[in-house]
Order: C-alpha cells, then sequence, then structure tokens
C-alpha cells in the first residue's frame, strides 16, 4: 500500500512528531511506501501573521497538497497536525485529487483554542459542552494572544460549520476513549470518529532490574501543564531513598534549578536513544501532569522499558496505567498525594510487581505488532469504504 503522510512540525520536537516518524518507519518496514511530506509553521513575524489569517482555510496550502497526490497517487493521505500553516483545507483538495483521507487527533485542537482544554492551570471543557470555540476567544486561551486566539478559534468554527470533518475526511483517530468521547460532545460525528492507540518501539532488555535501579526518572518539557514544580513538592514532602533525574527543557527550568533540593539532577534535554537507555537502567517514571493530554509517549515508551509509572489521575491518563494498580494513580496538582505514591519506590517487591505489569501491558496493547495491526485495519478500512467491497471470485 502506498501511503501519503503529511505532518506539520512543531520547532521543538514532541511527541506528535515521534508518532508521526514511527509509524513511518513501522509502515516501511512492513513493505508498505511511505511518502513523508513535511512542513513547518514560519518564523518570521510577517510570514507567520499571514499563516494565522490563512490558518481556516488556506488555498494555497490546498494547491500544494492536491498536486501532491496527483504526483503520488498514494492509496490513502494520512494527516497528523494542520495547525496552523497547512489549514483544514488540505483534506478537501485530497479528497478532490483523488485519495482518501485520514486524521489523527493527538491533542483537543477540533475543540479548544490553546488544544489542551486546560486554562487557568485547571482542566476547561467549556468550548466542548457549548460547542462554542470563541470563549477561546474571550479567555484569549492561545499563547494569552487575542489575535492568535481569534485565528484557532475561527480555525474550529469554520471547519464546524462547513462540515469538514463529515465530508472531508474518511476516517478521524482519536488516541483514547476518553479523547473520543469529548470529540463527539464538541460536535465531531460519531461516524467518523473511531479509537487507535499509538505505539511504542521495543527499546530491547532492561540493563538491570527495577529493583535494583536508582534513578526516578521525569521525562518532558519544563512547564506548567505538566507539573515538574508539583513533583518537587512532593518529592520534599516524600521519604524516598533513591535519586530524582529531570529529562527536558522549558520555561521553568530557571526556578526548578533555583530550589536546589539534595538529589534532584535537571539532565536538559537529551535525544531519543539516550532517554530510552536511561529508561531500561531507571526505577520509576513519574507523569504527574495536571492537564489531560493525549496519549504520552513517554508513557508508552515507560511501559516498554518494564518501568512503573506514577501518573496523574486525570484524562485519559488512568485508561491507560490502571492495570498497574490504583496506589500508582496520584490526584493531579496535589503533591501530598503524589508523595504517597513515591514512597512506594522505596518497597522492591512492588516496584518488580509493578514493573513486570508495565512490560505486560506494552505487549497487550502498545507493541509494534500492534501498532501496524491497527494502521494497515485502518488503511483498508477507509480504501474499502471508497473502492466497495472486493469483487467475488468465480
Amino acid at each position: 500500500m502506498k501511503i501519503l503522510q503529511i505532518h506539520t512540525q512543531y520547532r521543538q520536537p514532541g511527541g506528535e512528531d515521534t508518532v508521526a516518524f514511527n509509524e513511518a518507519t513501522l509502515l516501511r518496514s512492513a513493505g508498505h511506501t511511505v511518502i513523508e511530506h513535511r512542513e513547518q509553521n514560519p518564523s518570521g513575524h510577517l510570514a507567520a501573521a499571514g499563516d494565522m489569517i490563512r490558518s481556516p482555510w488556506s488555498l494555497s496550502a490546498a494547491r500544494r497538497v492536491r498536486d501532491l497526490v496527483r504526483a503520488h497517487r498514494p492509496d490513502v493521505t494520512h494527516i497528523h497536525n494542520t495547525w496552523y500553516h497547512l489549514s483544514p483545507s488540505i483534506f478537501r483538495a485530497a479528497r478532490e485529487a483523488g485519495s482518501p483521507t485520514v486524521l489523527t487527533l493527538h491533542n483537543y485542537r477540533l475543540a479548544c483554542a490553546n488544544s489542551m482544554l486546560l486554562r487557568d492551570s485547571k482542566p476547561c471543557e467549556l468550548c466542548v459542552t457549548s460547542r462554542n470555540a470563541w470563549y477561546g476567544v474571550r479567555y484569549k486561551c492561545y499563547l494569552g494572544s487575542f489575535g492568535q486566539s481569534l485565528a484557532s478559534a475561527a480555525t474550529i468554527s469554520l471547519n464546524r460549520r462547513r462540515g469538514t470533518w463529515r465530508k472531508d475526511v474518511d476516517l478521524i483517530l482519536a488516541l483514547t476513549d476518553f479523547a473520543r468521547d469529548r470529540f463527539i460532545e464538541s460536535g465531531v460525528p460519531e461516524t467518523r470518529i473511531t479509537v487507535k492507540s499509538n505505539f511504542a518501539f521495543d527499546p530491547g532488555p532492561r540493563t538491570q532490574p527495577v529493583e535494583d535501579a536508582d534513578a526516578v526518572l521525569f521525562v518532558g518539557r519544563l512547564s506548567p501543564e505538566k507539573a515538574p514544580d508539583v513533583l518537587l513538592d512532593a518529592w520534599e514532602r516524600a521519604s524516598v531513598d533513591h535519586r530524582l533525574d529531570l529529562i527536558g527543557i522549558g520555561p521553568l527550568e530557571a526556578d526548578l534549578r533555583r530550589r536546589g533540593l539534595p538529589g534532584v539532577t535537571l539532565l536538559g534535554q537529551l535525544d531519543l536513544a539516550a532517554v530510552r537507555a536511561r529508561m531500561l537502567s531507571a526505577r520509576a517514571l513519574v507523569l504527574p501532569s495536571i492537564w489531560y493530554e493525549g496519549l504520552s509517549m513517554v508513557l508508552l515508551e515507560a511501559l516498554a522499558a518494564g518501568l512503573p509509572v506514577l501518573a496523574s489521575n486525570i484524562g485519559p491518563i488512568p485508561e491507560v496505567v490502571a492495570p498497574l494498580g490504583p496506589n500508582w494513580i496520584a490526584e493531579p496538582g496535589d503533591p501530598d498525594d503524589l508523595a504517597k505514591g513515591l514512597a512506594l519506590i522505596n518497597d522492591d517487591e512492588e516496584v518488580a510487581r509493578v514493573g513486570a505489569a508495565a512490560r505486560a501491558l506494552y505487549e497487550a496493547r502498545y507493541s509494534e505488532a500492534q501498532g501496524l495491526a491497527d494502521l494497515e485495519s485502518v488503511y483498508e478500512r477507509v480504501v474499502r469504504a471508497i473502492s466497495g467491497p472486493p469483487a467475488p471470485r468465480r
């Protein structure tokens, strides 16, 4: 099968970029042809402003994608991120050029101006329940900017009104049941959306058993929604006989460094290979997010490494980690409750049990084999819907 994969890359690489790359790599390894088309939002202020104005519907982006589809003639076009340089206009362009289309929703941008369902550091579903994205402009939800929030809300509203998700996308992929339910409530047609999880590559065998390891990891952007500050508050209150390593960069980095807590090290940004190596030699991972997340690749990579995960009880996260046990889920933004979970990390038997459960969960739900089967099923479904059932054999 030939797949055209389209993605607007982020300037600071994140989980969405990783998912798109992983899927292309996995499909090629199975013998499929993948054409990767990458674009990026402009860095100059004037160019960025122009793209923001065109973000609800870009005719130039539509022309580029129409030409791509006509040149490559893919069996299916799989689009990951259109914000904001590409715009939703590319779905109609791909369909008009003869290709069925698939969209993966990595965040909540179809319903929320800032894509996170988060306002004032608290979950917010106002634009979901009201089906009115203009609240995002009222509260300047996108980067605190009225103009950029206006562009984001206009993109949501225009494409909801014109029926883009009903007319131009053959299948929409939500990462979790939680996300699917929110999108349907916000107005995405139920018949157009299904759940397909991310997967993680197998990192190989652990370098040492989790119960013999010392490092507790945080991996992610050092920003308020990821709550590394809450983690440090909890670490101060808990009696953990191990060290804490924070991997990542972000706006909270200077404040976290100033705290200078004993046994806590900020390692900065590491490449994927280095992160995987540290996971394979770590004792546990903490995911203290105060926002809903999509389906954290850090979480799936930790499960693949057989790493116990202490995570927030928010959004789709408990949907993933519940099999590890109720004691490994903490209330978001509550350092006292997180500290109770951190205390479990001292228990060698418990850590060994949960590490084994994490690896088993990965193999059952988030492995490469499952990821490939899910992708092929999605593509076959949309191609069959367009071309009809195969002719009976004679």
